[in-house]
Order: C-alpha cells, then structure tokens, then sequence
C-alpha cells in the first residue's frame, strides 16, 4: 500500500551534515505519521524523528534535538531528514517507516534503509 525508499546516507567527518530522504508512493492518509528510526551494529532500534503528513507537526528524541530537522513536501511525498552537528554515536542504519496514525505507531511500512557512517 504504501512503499519507501531512503537515500542520502553516506560517511562525513564529526560536525558535519547530511541531508536523508524518503521517498513515499501510494496512498498518504491525513492521519498518518511520518518517522525516522536508526539502528547500529548490536544496539536496539531507536526513534529519531517524526512527522504528521498533514499538518507539518513534528516530534524529535531528545539525543537529535536542535541538531536534526524533520521535514516534508506532500507535492513531491518525500520526507527529509537534515542532520547537522553529527557525532560518531549518529552512525547507523537509518530507516523511514510511515503508521497509520499516532506519534507511538504501530509503524507498518519500513523502507531499506541507508547507513550513516560519522568519523571522529
């Protein structure tokens, strides 16, 4: 119903930037939610950021605040994340994933991923 695909990952130096995107095709409903996940090698997948598609609404962990901006052009159904200030804890694969509704999921729709590597 709705499919994913990430791109824009790749290796920067720590206090760098990156910009990742998300491209979404298929229905988009005004109540779905828009997220950012990361995983590292032998951690737990962790939230990112998020995004209401509508109404632009966002929600970021603590970790990326005021580093990472969520964003997204519903003309274009892509969802970006610019990441600024970026440390080596950043690197990870990183995954878009699109829920139903609410900030909490569940998160049925996962794309690929692309891996975020920031050297020290």
């Amino acid at each position: 119903q709705v499919h994913l695909v990430e791109s824009g990952g790749g290796l920067v130096q720590a206090g760098g930037s990156l910009r990742l995107s998300c491209a979404a095709s298929g229905r988009i409903f005004s109540t779905y939610t828009m997220a950012w996940f990361r995983q590292a090698p032998g951690k737990e997948r962790e939230f990112v950021a998020a995004i209401k598609w509508t109404s632009g609404l966002t929600r970021y962990a603590d970790s990326v605040l005021g580093r990472f901006t969520i964003s997204r052009d519903s003309a274009k159904g892509t969802v970006y994340l610019q990441m600024n200030s970026l440390k080596p804890d950043d690197t990870a694969v990183y995954h878009c994933a699109a829920a139903s509704s609410g900030w909490n999921g569940p998160y049925g729709y996962w794309g690929q991923g692309t891996q975020v590597t920031v050297s020290s």
